[in-house]
């Protein structure tokens, strides 16, 4: 299977990093990735979808970036998942974590932790178009979700 240029790879290549089995970093290392590419596909989006001032773009950005909001994202997922994709969320959920959201549960941040684990887990394989593909199947569920309600 032929490698594609993603930006974990590039960036590897560049700075002459050498490429390590992903089986042995922490569920927290792959999260503490995995929190900034959610972070900046979901800005990407905002601001392709217009111009606005700093401020706006910071509001509508920490509605997905909230733990509770990523934890429902997370739940809606599972069956859109590969038993392995599972399987790394089910890792970072339940990773012990030291910090807890101000305004989120327990129970949610640590889902959330699960859900970011997953996205550092796909990136540092260099896995970005299923990246893409959970980030939009994920919001396109919760906007389902929310029409349901």
């Amino acid at each position: 299977m032929e490698e594609d240029l993603n930006l974990s790879s590039l960036i590897g290549k560049r700075f002459g990093i050498e490429k390590k089995d992903l089986r042995t970093y922490s569920p927290l290392t792959l999260a503490f990735v995995g929190d900034n590419i959610y972070e900046l596909v979901i800005r990407t989006i905002i601001v392709e979808s217009g111009n606005m001032s700093p401020a706006n773009l910071q509001r509508k950005s920490a509605g997905y970036a909230r733990a509770t909001y990523q934890a429902k994202m997370a739940d809606l997922l599972l069956p859109y998942l590969s038993e392995e994709e599972k399987d790394i969320l089910r890792r970072g959920k339940n990773a012990k974590v030291h910090t807890r959201a101000k305004n989120a549960s327990a129970k949610e941040y640590h889902v959330a932790t699960g859900l970011e684990s997953l996205l550092g887990y796909l990136y540092l394989k260099g896995r970005t178009e299923r990246i893409l593909d959970i980030i939009f199947e994920g919001l396109r569920q919760m906007d389902k979700d929310q029409e349901e309600r």
